[in-house]
């Protein structure tokens, strides 16, 4: 079985991704983790590089392409990025997609816990760019839920709960 885990930075997908790997015993690959490499080789924080990334197409496709070939060539894993959902709805990937929602201020107090230097507006800039870079390149907004099989507001509980609840939902499910 195939899980993929999307949502903004700051939702729980990475915590949650590792929490359930660990619980199912599956394999988990972080696409946040393949930008932030990047960001470092091209020796720039994660703000200017979403802003370089706006205007070369190839970081975002090389992630992608990336994430599809670990998808069809993996089972038993649990993939989280922004558009890992969507990217397996729109290749016919069989995989249970799943959608960590965060609110705006949750997810901002959240960020400048885990990344010291990060402000509000850097946060809120961030977003907008990879908003944008989804729009243009895709002609997708990653927030459209209907890609989903499950959506979580992760404002309302701590990642072992939500962990809880998927492994709940899946052998409901059956799956």
């Amino acid at each position: 079985m195939i899980i993929t885990i999307s949502g903004e930075s700051g939702s729980g997908k990475t915590t949650v991704g590792k929490l359930l790997s660990n619980l199912m015993n599956y394999k988990f690959i972080s696409g946040g983790y393949f930008f932030r490499e990047k960001a470092k080789e091209y020796n720039m924080d994660l703000i200017n590089f979403s802003k370089y990334a706006e205007k070369h197409q190839e970081i975002d496709h090389e992630e992608d392409t990336m994430l599809l070939n670990f998808i069809k060539s993996n089972d038993n894993i649990i993939i989280e990025s922004r558009l890992s959902g969507y990217l397996s709805y729109k290749n016919n990937i069989n995989a249970y997609k799943i959608y960590l929602f965060v609110s705006e201020n949750e997810r901002i107090n959240r960020l400048k816990l885990r990344d010291k230097n990060i402000d509000k507006s850097d946060i809120i800039r961030r977003g907008r760019s990879e908003l944008k870079r989804y729009m243009i390149f895709y002609g997708i907004n990653y927030k459209d839920f209907s890609y989903y099989d499950l959506i979580i507001n992760t404002d309302k509980y701590k990642p072992a709960e939500i962990s809880e609840i998927i492994i709940k939902r899946l052998k409901d499910k059956n799956i």
